[in-house]
């Protein structure tokens, strides 16, 4: 590879501004569901409240020279922070390397940081905002209309396959158990995942999500001594199963049509 190839040089760049993003992310981790603005005040200490200065703010590089701990109180700073700038950062290079110089990167990496925030808020509380999904939902058909990648009858499909396949697992399960076993956040990320990447994109990353998530699902259990009825979030899963579709797609896609369909 040519280390001066103008893109390569630009791949810094794209990661400190991701990293940027990050930073922003991690603010709608914590306050959308606390129902507060993700706009102001300024991010602050959560122990002793106090405004975090600019030249502390820097994604990452902060967070290593203060060594995890608040400059004010000294209170330890969750890992978490600079995890999501950096698995941001990475995800506007990888994006852009994906797509290159076309809309469909910025759409792709909105994609993404809509997925990060999902899985952790799920993660957290068990919930997946309707700020994020509904508003994602028009947004990836607004994009598939604009971009063409992919056609909007695939996003239309997609969007009505996402949320009515999952809606229909869920009311059956409810209606064989008496029990909610699968909440509406989760019908409306994937009929987001299947606005943003087509209806080919929705039974891969159902597929993916299942098996991961059974299998940590399980191991959890195992692990806590519980049973079937401890809570786990889905979202996540469907996330990594929407990233591996995203990154993965093409091959993914043609694996599991194989498997449903044989070639004779």
């Amino acid at each position: 590879m040519n280390p001066l190839n103008p893109d390569t040089m630009l791949y810094p760049v794209l990661f400190l501004l991701g990293a940027i993003a990050g930073s922003f992310l991690n603010v709608c981790i914590y306050r959308i569901p606390a129902g507060e603005s993700v706009v102001k005040p300024r991010s602050r200490c959560g122990e002793c409240r106090t405004p975090i200065r600019p030249y502390d703010n820097v994604p990452i590089l902060s967070y290593l020279i203060l060594r995890g701990r608040c400059r004010g109180c000294g209170a330890r700073i969750s890992l978490r922070y600079p995890l999501v700038e950096t698995l941001t950062g990475a995800a506007a290079v990888a994006t852009y390397a994906l797509h290159g110089w076309s809309l469909a990167s910025p759409v792709s990496f909105a994609f993404v940081c809509a997925l990060i925030v999902i899985s952790l808020i799920d993660l957290d509380h068990q919930i997946i905002p309707n700020v994020i999904s509904i508003p994602g939902i028009a947004i990836g058909f607004l994009a598939a209309l604009l971009v063409g990648e992919p056609s909007w009858r695939s996003s239309l499909i997609g969007l009505l396959l996402g949320g009515g396949v999952l809606w229909l697992v869920a009311e059956l399960y409810f209606r064989f158990t008496g029990r909610e076993g699968m909440g509406g956040g989760d019908v409306k990320l994937l009929a987001m995942i299947g606005a943003f990447l087509g209806w080919p994109a929705v039974p891969v990353t159902l597929l993916l999500a299942s098996l991961s998530g059974t299998f940590i699902g399980v191991g959890v259990m195992i692990a806590r001594g519980s049973d079937s009825r401890t809570p786990i979030p889905f979202g996540p899963f469907l996330a990594a199963g929407a990233l591996c579709a995203l990154f993965f797609g093409e091959p993914l896609i043609r694996w599991y049509l194989g498997l449903i369909a044989p070639a004779v």
